[in-house]
This record gives structure tokens, C-alpha cells and sequence, in this order.
């Protein structure tokens, strides 16, 4: 059983890191820039930080999680809100620093056998696996191998998103929220436009790189996405 469910709260909001973007010139300045931007979207209650640093090593992936995990946890002792930091694709590190789940590819690890190392480190109850889907077959499958939730897209035309096609468009994305009995969550090119219209879709959030770094109010932003989805 996953654990998530519909009844979940909606809308979920998940901000996909990307440091590089944020800042141009030595790693320590994009790595502080990030840092201060998850302070951020911590601070303005967004449901999910995803830690998406693909070309960190394990050792400086663990550490920048760690440090999100550390801005997370003062939030929630500050403002009572708390954030689930999400690492990339990195099981190995999601576990060994106690982060709040998975994200996983279509070509990465199996949720089967995430689910099964979650189990054996005793984790079932507070360590979400999630999976990325480009397809109705590869959602299907990624919920029968026992993911919490799916990413789904991208639904609208994004340049980080090109290497997976055509955009998925409304249509489909409402062909596999209807299919999946775990939430999935929109992502590609997201706005405060066209938000509405992926939760009538039948989305249980979104995630996003752009829509959330790009802000120059974060708790505005929150608070505008919040309101158009009540």
C-alpha cells in the first residue's frame, strides 16, 4: 500500500532543484544560492523539496541534503511548516541521511526494489518512493512496483523536458490520473496559467524547476497557487 493516497493534501507542491541555473560562476556560489532558495520555499510552505544535482557525487549530494534537511527542519520549528526533502534518483544517499524519499527515473532503480531496501531499513512509514513517467503503461507499472506517487509529463512544451518528446498535453495527463490510485503530479513548463488546468486534469500537484526558481516572491507564489487551487 502506498503511502500516499488520494485524500493526500491537495494541491502538492514540488520544487525540483538546479543550481547551476540559479547562479553563474563557482560551484560554492550555486551551491549557496541554492541553499538560500530552498530556505525559501521552505519558509513559504511548499510540500516537497526534490534534490535534483545530477552531476554531484554521492559524497557532495549527501552533504547538500543534509543542509536541506537542516533548512527544513528549522522551518518547522519556526513556522510549524515542514517541507519533505526528496533526493534524485540517489536511493543510496536518500537513506543513509534520512531524507524524506526517492525520486526515481524510468531507467533508474525499480520501485520494487527500492521498496524492498525502504522495508529491510525499516522506512515504510516516513520514506516516499516516487517515479518519473512519459507513458500511461510506464505509470501503470511504476504504481503496480509499489511508487507512492508518479511525476507525469511533461504536459507542456519545456526545453529540459525535450529529450522526452512532444508534449503530453491535458488530455493524457487526465487519461492517467483516471488510470493511478497514487497522486501524480504534473510537470513540464508549469505556470500560475496554466496551474488550474492540471488539477482539473485530475493532478494532485505539480512539480517544478522554473516556475518556483524564477520567483521573486516565493510565499506569493505559494499563497497565488494555494488560492486558485481552493
Amino acid at each position: 500500500m502506498s503511502l500516499l493516497n488520494k485524500s493526500t493534501r491537495i494541491p502538492l507542491l514540488c520544487y525540483v532543484t538546479d543550481r547551476r541555473s540559479l547562479h553563474e560562476g563557482a560551484p560554492d556560489r550555486c551551491r549557496e544560492a541554492l541553499l538560500d532558495k530552498i530556505q525559501k520555499a521552505a519558509e513559504a510552505g511548499i510540500d516537497w523539496i526534490q534534490i535534483r544535482e545530477k552531476d554531484l557525487s554521492g559524497r557532495d549530494c549527501s552533504r547538500l541534503t543534509v543542509a536541506a534537511l537542516q533548512i527544513v527542519g528549522k522551518a518547522a520549528r519556526e513556522k510549524s511548516l515542514r517541507s519533505r526533502v526528496l533526493v534524485n534518483d540517489r536511493l543510496d544517499v536518500a537513506l543513509a541521511v534520512h531524507a524524506g524519499g526517492v525520486h526515481l527515473g524510468e531507467q533508474s532503480l525499480p520501485p520494487q526494489e527500492a521498496k524492498r531496501l525502504r522495508e529491510a531499513l525499516r522506512r515504510e512509514k516516513d520514506f516516499l518512493i516516487g517515479v518519473s513517467c512519459h507513458s500511461l503503461e510506464a505509470a501503470k507499472s511504476a504504481e503496480q512496483g509499489g511508487a507512492d506517487y508518479i511525476f507525469f509529463g511533461p504536459v507542456f512544451a519545456t526545453p529540459s523536458k525535450a529529450a522526452y518528446g512532444a508534449p503530453q498535453g491535458l488530455e493524457r495527463l487526465s487519461e492517467v490520473c483516471r488510470a493511478l490510485s497514487i497522486p501524480v503530479l504534473a510537470i513540464g513548463s508549469i505556470t500560475l496559467e496554466n496551474f488550474a488546468s492540471c488539477l482539473t486534469a485530475g493532478a494532485s500537484g505539480i512539480a517544478a524547476i522554473r516556475l518556483f526558481q524564477d520567483a521573486k516572491g516565493m510565499t506569493s507564489l505559494v499563497r497565488a497557487l494555494r488560492q486558485i487551487a481552493s
